[in-house]
């Protein structure tokens, strides 16, 4: 991903399950940046959602940039199928009691973009020492409690998409959760560049309208904020 260009990228949480392929040939054709898969083990999250097969099945269905976020309470045993299966972006989660350096070395040693999560409740300091030791191409804000699709965005996790472009300015830091047209501006000014989306373009009556118009929004608000 080029350095704060911004980025769409489509949830296909969010897509008709039972048409999932369907669901990543629309994103293509939206004019998205990549396709963003959200991992779900029931454990760290009260919710199962996919395994290393769909991503595999969105690798055969296109060559887009896939972001796999891996919500798990262990996700260090699991690196390798997802990698295998044509992760570009590897996200895990600060939260759970694993080796998380160890495992983002270990991401970024299988040819991948190593990223690291935060959750509404967890504090922004948490991340920097993995971001310090340069552990991490990504950072990503959830502004909705992870787990499940459609929820309302969360506007206080903000400042810590702030306190990170201010602390890391070369870092990619993408929002996860309720992101539409109406706060993508506002997500943008704070430092995020990007974004992942789901209800807001899979249920829009014009995907491609859609992406068009957060791009647009997007890329104003973060000119804006440099200004």
């Amino acid at each position: 991903m080029n350095e704060l260009n911004i980025q769409i990228l489509p949830s296909l949480l969010a897509a008709d399950t039972g048409r999932l392929a369907e669901g990543v040939a629309a994103a293509v054709a939206a004019g998205a940046d990549g396709i963003h898969v959200d991992i779900m083990d029931a454990h760290f999250v009260p919710n199962l959602s996919f395994g290393p097969d769909v991503v595999a099945m969105a690798r055969r269905e296109s060559d887009a940039y896939l972001s796999v976020h891996l919500m798990m309470d262990n996700p260090d045993d699991y690196i390798r199928p997802f990698i295998e299966a044509g992760s570009d972006t590897l996200l895990i989660h600060i939260e759970p009691d694993y080796d998380v350096a160890k495992t983002l070395r270990d991401i970024r040693s299988l040819g991948v973009r190593p990223g690291i999560t935060l959750n509404p409740e967890t504090a922004v300091e948490d991340i920097f020492p993995v971001l310090e030791a340069d552990l991490v191409d990504e950072v990503l804000v959830m502004s909705v409690h992870p787990g499940f699709g459609g929820q309302s965005f969360i506007a206080d996790v903000l400042a810590k998409a702030r306190a990170v472009r201010e602390s890391f300015p070369e870092v990619d830091i993408s929002i996860d959760g309720g992101i539409d047209l109406d706060n993508c501006a506002e997500a943008a000014a704070h430092g995020c560049n990007v974004f992942i989306a789901g209800t807001s373009l899979y249920r829009s009556d014009d995907m491609r309208a859609a992406v068009a118009e957060m791009r647009s929004k997007a890329l104003a608000a973060l000119a804006g904020s440099r200004d």
